[in-house]
C-alpha cells in the first residue's frame, strides 16, 4: 500500500509549507464514505431514501461528495502531520489543492506562521540601573492635598469677591462668529472650573476678575485644528452672564479629616499609611521600569523576525482595550469603535516590541529550565488575594477555567524569568530625586 508522501518547506523563519500527497486509496475510503453519509440525507423523487444508486448521486451530488472528502482529507493529514512533526501552527493554514480526480493521488499544500527559532543571548550580565525615589514630608503632603480635594465641599461665595483661578462659575453664553448666531457656541447654566482646559483656549482665563450677575464680553480664536471646520482659525465673539461662582472647601489636615475613613485612630496613622502607600507604589513602579529597561536590552540585542498573525493579535487586544476604555469613560460604542480601529497602525511598533519580548522570555525559560508547578500558583493566588483583599478560595476558582489558567501561568513565568535575569544581572540603585509621585 502506498504511503503518505509529506514534504516540509521553510519559506522564512516563520513560515512554514506543508506538501503532502494521499495515496488514492486513502482517498477512495474517504469519497465513499461521504458518498454514504450523502445518500442517507439526500431526497430525490422516485428514490427511497438511503437507497439512490451512486452513479445517480454522482450525477447530482457529485461536488458536494468531493468537497466533504476534501475537506477531511485536508483536515486529517493536516493535523496529524503537525502532531507526529511536534510543529506549532499559529496561524490558519493557507490551503491549496486542486480537488479530486479518479484513480489519482490527491495533493495539497498547506502554508502557515510558526514561532521563530532562535538562541536567546546577553541576558546574563546585564548592566541595569534600578531607580530609588525617597518619600519625601512634601511627597506625603502632596498625596494628602490630593485626598482633601477628593472629599472637598463645593460652596457657594458668599462675599461679594471676584472669580478667581480654581473657581466654578455657572454661566450662560452665547456665541457669535462674524456676527452670526450657532446653536453650537449657546448654553445656559454651564458649570466650568477656571484653569480646567476644559473651554476652548483663552476663553477661561478672561473670566478671572469677574463677578456674580456680571456680563462680560469674551473674544477667543479658536485653534486652527478645531474638530469643527467652521470655527478653526477663526475668531468668536461669547456674550456670558455670571450667574453663580463657587469653591472648593477643603476639609483641614487634622482629624476630622479621617472621619472619611473607619480604620485609622488618629491623623497621625493616616499619615503614616500615606506614607506607606507611596513607598508601595515607588517599589511597584520602579520594578515595572526595570523589567522596561531589561526588555528594551534584551530587544536591542536580539534581532529575531516576529510572526505577523501574533502581531496581529495583539494589535487586536491593544484597540479592544482603547474601546474598553473609551466606553468606561461614557462615549458611545460606535465612536469608540471608529476610534480604536484608526488606531491599528500606530499600535503595530509596540505590538511587535510586546510579542519580541514574549517570545524572548518564552526562550529564556525554556533555555534555563525554569517551570511553573502548582505551588507556584498557589502562592501567586494567594498572594494576590491579599494584595486585593479577596477571598482565596473565590479567586482560585476564577483561574479553574482553562485559557484564564494558561494566561496566569505565563505571566508567573514570565515573573519567574525577569528575577532569573535579575539576579544575574549588575543592578546599581539610583536615587531619584523631585519625583513626580502620582498615587492613586
Amino acid at each position: 500500500m502506498s504511503q503518505v508522501v509529506v514534504k516540509i518547506e521553510e519559506l522564512s523563519p516563520v513560515k512554514k509549507k506543508m506538501s503532502l500527497e494521499i495515496p488514492w486509496d486513502e482517498v477512495k475510503n474517504e469519497l465513499d464514505a461521504a458518498y454514504h453519509d450523502v445518500g442517507k440525507k439526500a431526497r430525490l423523487k422516485g428514490f427511497r431514501p438511503g437507497k439512490i444508486p451512486r452513479k445517480v448521486l454522482e450525477t447530482y451530488f457529485k461536488d458536494q461528495a468531493e468537497g466533504e472528502t476534501t475537506t477531511n482529507i485536508v483536515n486529517k493529514y493536516y493535523w496529524q502531520t503537525l502532531e507526529e512533526k511536534g510543529i506549532v501552527a499559529l496561524s490558519r493554514p493557507e490551503i491549496n489543492q486542486e480537488g479530486i480526480k479518479e484513480n489519482t493521488n490527491f495533493s495539497f499544500t498547506a502554508s502557515f506562521e510558526i514561532e521563530p527559532e532562535f538562541e536567546p543571548k546577553n541576558y546574563k550580565g546585564l548592566d541595569l540601573e534600578k531607580e530609588e525615589v525617597r518619600i519625601t514630608d512634601d511627597d506625603v503632603q502632596k498625596r494628602i492635598d490630593e485626598i482633601r480635594h477628593m472629599f472637598a465641599t463645593m460652596e457657594e461665595v458668599k462675599e461679594d469677591r471676584a472669580a478667581v483661578m480654581g473657581d466654578f462659575v455657572v454661566i450662560d453664553f452665547e456665541g457669535t462668529l462674524n456676527g452670526e448666531a450657532y446653536k453650537e457656541l449657546k448654553a445656559e447654566n454651564y458649570f466650568l472650573e477656571i484653569g480646567s482646559g476644559k473651554f476652548v483656549p483663552g476663553f477661561e482665563e478672561q473670566l478671572i476678575g469677574i463677578k456674580k450677575e456680571d456680563k462680560k464680553e469674551i473674544r477667543v480664536t479658536f485653534p486652527a485644528d478645531y474638530h469643527e471646520s467652521k470655527f478653526a482659525g477663526q475668531e468668536v465673539v461669547f456674550n456670558v452672564t455670571v450667574k453663580n461662582i463657587r469653591e472648593k472647601k477643603l476639609p483641614e489636615n487634622d482629624d476630622n479629616l479621617i472621619k472619611n475613613f473607619e480604620r485609622y485612630n488618629n491623623f497621625e496613622d493616616f499619615k503614616n499609611d500615606v506614607r506607606t502607600s507611596l513607598e508601595e507604589k515607588n517599589q511597584q513602579t520602579g520594578k515595572v521600569d526595570l523589567q522596561n529597561s531589561i526588555t528594551e536590552k534584551l530587544i536591542k540585542d536580539n534581532d529575531f523576525e516576529v510572526p505577523p498573525s501574533l502581531v496581529e493579535r495583539q494589535i487586536y487586544y491593544m484597540m479592544a482595550d482603547t474601546q474598553r476604555r473609551m466606553m468606561s469613560a461614557g462615549i458611545d460604542e460606535e465612536q469608540a469603535m471608529e476610534f480604536s480601529m484608526k488606531m491599528h497602525d500606530k499600535f503595530k511598533d509596540d505590538a511587535e516590541k510586546i510579542v519580541k519580548s514574549f517570545l524572548l522570555l518564552k526562550k529564556i525559560a525554556q533555555k534555563e529550565s525554569l517551570t511553573v508547578e502548582e505551588p507556584d500558583i498557589e502562592k501567586y493566588l494567594q498572594d494576590l488575594a491579599v494584595q486585593h483583599k479577596r477571598d482565596y478560595e473565590s479567586l482560585k476558582k476564577m483561574y479553574e477555567e482553562e485559557e484564564r489558567r494558561d494566561n496566569l501561568k505565563m505571566e508567573i513565568m514570565q515573573k519567574k524569568v525577569f528575577d532569573f535575569i535579575e539576579q544575574n544581572a549588575n543592578i546599581k540603585t539610583v536615587e531619584k530625586k523631585d519625583a513626580d509621585m502620582e498615587v492613586k
